[in-house]
C-alpha cells in the first residue's frame, strides 16, 4: 500500500512542480488506523527545501483528489509531507565515509 501511495506522490510531485528543484519521494508513512499518512521526501538543491515544502503542504488537498482518481482505495488518509532527515544523514554518513 505504502508504495503504491509513495508511486503516486512521486509522479504527482513530479508533474505539479515547476521543475525548479528536484523532489524525490523517499517513503511513506501510513498510520494503523489509517487516518493519516505521512510523504517523506528530499529535494535537490537543498536550499530549496522550505519551497518545497511548503508547496506540498499547500498541494495536499490536490493530492488526495489525484490519489483517489488514480488508485482503487476506498478509504483515503488525511496526506501530510515532510522532508526526509533520516535519508539527508544517511546520505551524508554515506559522502563522509566515502572520504575517508
Amino acid at each position: 500500500m505504502s508504495l503504491h501511495i509513495q508511486k503516486l506522490a512521486a509522479e504527482f510531485l513530479g508533474a505539479e512542480s515547476d521543475g525548479s528543484t528536484l523532489i524525490t519521494v523517499t517513503g511513506v508513512d501510513i498510520s494503523k488506523d489509517f487516518k493519516n499518512a505521512t510523504v517523506f521526501f528530499t529535494v535537490y538543491p537543498e536550499d530549496k527545501e522550505n519551497v518545497a515544502l511548503g508547496f506540498a503542504k499547500r498541494q495536499r488537498k490536490n493530492f488526495k483528489a489525484y490519489v483517489k482518481k488514480e488508485s482503487e482505495l476506498k478509504r483515503l488518509p488525511f496526506f501530510d509531507f515532510e522532508i526526509d532527515y533520516g535519508e539527508k544523514n544517511r546520505q551524508r554518513i554515506d559522502e563522509i565515509s566515502n572520504n575517508n
